[in-house]
C-alpha cells in the first residue's frame, strides 16, 4: 500500500490528531445511527493506506470539511471509489496543485517514506512525459481565490528559485533542500491557491515549475531518487500548464540525467528525443546541446558508437551557437565547459581515452562554479590515472577537494570515493597521500 499523503496534509491542516479525528468520525457516524469505535491506531492504517469500509471515507470528509471550512472531497483524501476506470490523463490542476502541495508538506516533515522510496519504472515513469507533450492543454489557468496574485509575487517567486540554484551550487542539495521545500510549503503553496486570470496564472504556474524543479534536483541531489522524480513529474505538470515548452524541455532533461544515473539507457535516449521534438522551436541551443551530449553518454553506454558520435557532434554544434543573454535563467547550468566533460564521459564509454583527455582538460580550462569544476576535476583525474599520469592526477584531484570543501551533496560524495579509490590503487606516494585528504573530507557526516 502507499501512504497516503492527501489524507496526512489535510489532518495537519485540520490541526486535528490522529485521536482527534477518530473521535470526530465517531461523533459523526452516530449522528447517521453509526455505532463506531475508532481509535488512532485507525487513523494510523488509513494513514499507510487502507482504506476504511462503508460510510467512514464519507464521514472522513465530513469532519474535514466543517474543520477546514471548505468541501473535501473523498479524491481530496486520498480515498477515491477503488477499481474506478483511471482516467487518461492526471487530475484536473486544482485537484493537481492539492496532491502536489500535500507531497510538499509532508517532505517538509521529514516522513522517512518519502526519502526511501525508489523511483518508479515503466509505465508510471513515461505517462507525465507523454502526459506533457499530447494534448489536452490547459485552455484556461484562471483561478478564483481569497487574495489576489499580482506581479510582485512573480517576482519574488523567480527570486527564489535563483536563490535556491545558488545555495545548491554553493552547499549542495542536502543542505538546500529543507529551505526550497519550506518556500514552497509556505510561500508558493498560497499562491497557487490564490486568485488569478489566465495570463498571470501561467507565469505563476511557470515559476512554481521552475522552484519545484528545484526541490527535485535536491532531491536527487541528497539519494531521494524516488521523491525527485515526484517533484520533477510535477513540474512537467506546471510547465504544461504555463504553456512554455522550454521549460517542459528543461524539466524533461533533469528526468534525462537521472535515467543515466539510475542505468536506465534507453530511457534516457527516449526521454531526450521527446523533449527534442516536442519544444521545437522553444528549444534554446543550450538545452539542445545539454540533451544531445547526455544523449551521446547513454548511446555510448549501449554499445552503439555511431549513434554516439553523431550526438557529439550535434552537441558540439548546438553548444558553439549558444549567446550569453538570450537562454532563460533555467538553463544557466550549461555554461561554457559543459559539453565538453559530457562528451569526455561519452568518449571514455567508447574507449576513446585520448579524446576523453582533451574534452576533460578543456572543460577545466573553461570557468565553473565549484560544484561544477568538481565534476570536471574528477573527470579530468580519472582520466590521468588511466593513463598512467598519477602524479598529475594527484594534484588535479586534491583541487577537486578544495573546491568540494562545504558542499552537503551525495553526487560530489560519490566523485570523491571514486577518485580516492582510483588514487589509492595508483600505488603513487603523491596519490596515496591525497587519498588521505579525501578521507578526511568522507569522515565528516552528511
Amino acid at each position: 500500500m502507499e501512504p497516503n499523503v492527501l489524507l496526512e496534509s489535510l489532518i495537519d491542516e485540520a490541526g486535528v490528531s490522529r485521536a482527534g479525528l477518530a473521535a470526530h468520525v465517531n461523533q459523526a457516524g452516530r449522528a447517521r445511527g453509526l455505532r463506531l469505535r475508532y481509535e488512532h491506531t485507525a487513523v494510523s492504517r488509513w494513514l499507510k493506506g487502507q482504506r476504511p469500509r462503508g460510510q467512514v471515507p464519507d464521514l472522513v470528509c465530513e469532519v474535514l470539511s466543517a474543520r477546514l471550512d471548505r468541501s473535501v472531497t473523498l479524491d481530496d483524501i486520498g480515498m477515491g471509489v477503488s477499481g474506478a476506470p483511471a482516467a487518461t490523463h492526471g487530475p484536473p490542476l486544482c485537484g493537481f496543485v492539492e496532491h502536489a502541495t500535500a507531497l510538499w508538506r509532508s517532505d517538509e516533515q521529514r516522513r522517512a517514506h518519502l526519502s526511501t522510496a525508489a523511483a518508479v519504472t515503466g509505465t508510471p515513469a513515461v505517462m507525465p512525459v507523454w502526459e506533457w507533450e499530447n494534448p489536452p492543454e490547459d485552455a484556461d489557468v484562471s483561478r478564483p481565490g481569497p487574495s489576489r496574485v499580482g506581479p510582485a509575487d512573480m517576482a519574488m517567486l523567480r527570486a527564489a528559485r535563483s536563490h535556491y540554484e545558488q545555495m545548491y551550487r554553493k552547499a549542495g542539495g542536502i543542505a538546500t533542500r529543507p529551505r526550497v521545500v519550506g518556500f514552497l510549503n509556505a510561500r508558493t503553496a498560497p499562491l497557487l491557491r490564490g486568485g488569478y486570470g489566465d495570463a498571470l496564472g501561467r507565469r505563476l504556474h511557470r515559476a512554481a515549475g521552475g522552484l519545484v524543479a528545484v526541490a527535485g534536483i535536491c532531491a536527487y541531489d541528497s539519494d531521494a531518487h524516488g521523491l525527485a522524480q515526484r517533484y520533477f513529474h510535477q513540474a512537467l505538470r506546471l510547465a504544461k500548464a504555463s504553456g512554455d515548452r522550454g521549460l517542459g524541455a528543461y524539466v524533461i532533461a533533469l528526468l534525462v540525467n537521472q535515467s543515466l544515473f539510475l542505468a536506465d539507457h534507453r530511457g534516457s535516449v527516449a526521454f531526450a528525443e521527446a523533449a527534442l521534438r516536442a519544444a521545437g522551436p522553444h528549444l534554446t541551443p543550450a538545452l539542445a546541446a545539454d540533451l544531445y551530449a547526455m544523449q551521446a553518454k547513454a548511446y555510448a553506454r549501449l554499445g552503439d558508437r555511431p549513434s554516439a558520435l553523431e550526438r557529439i557532434r550535434r552537441a558540439e554544434t548546438e553548444a558553439g551557437r549558444v549567446r550569453p543573454g538570450r537562454e532563460p535563467d533555467e538553463t544557466g547550468y550549461v555554461q561554457p565547459g559543459l559539453v565538453d566533460v559530457q562528451v569526455a564521459e561519452a568518449l571514455l564509454g567508447l574507449g576513446d581515452l585520448a579524446g576523453a583527455r582533451e574534452h576533460a582538460a578543456a572543460a577545466v580550462r573553461s570557468p565553473a562554479h565549484d560544484r561544477g569544476r568538481v565534476h570536471r576535476l574528477a573527470m579530468l583525474c580519472h582520466l590521468e590515472l588511466l593513463q598512467g599520469e598519477a602524479d598529475k592526477a594527484a594534484g588535479t584531484a586534491s583541487d577537486m577537494a578544495e573546491h568540494a570543501r562545504g558542499m552537503e551533496s551525495q553526487r560530489v560524495r560519490d566523485r570523491l570515493r571514486s577518485v580516492r579509490e582510483l588514487l589509492a590503487a595508483s600505488g603513487c606516494a603523491d596519490a596515496e597521500a591525497t587519498a588521505g585528504l579525501i578521507d578526511g573530507a568522507l569522515r565528516v557526516p552528511l
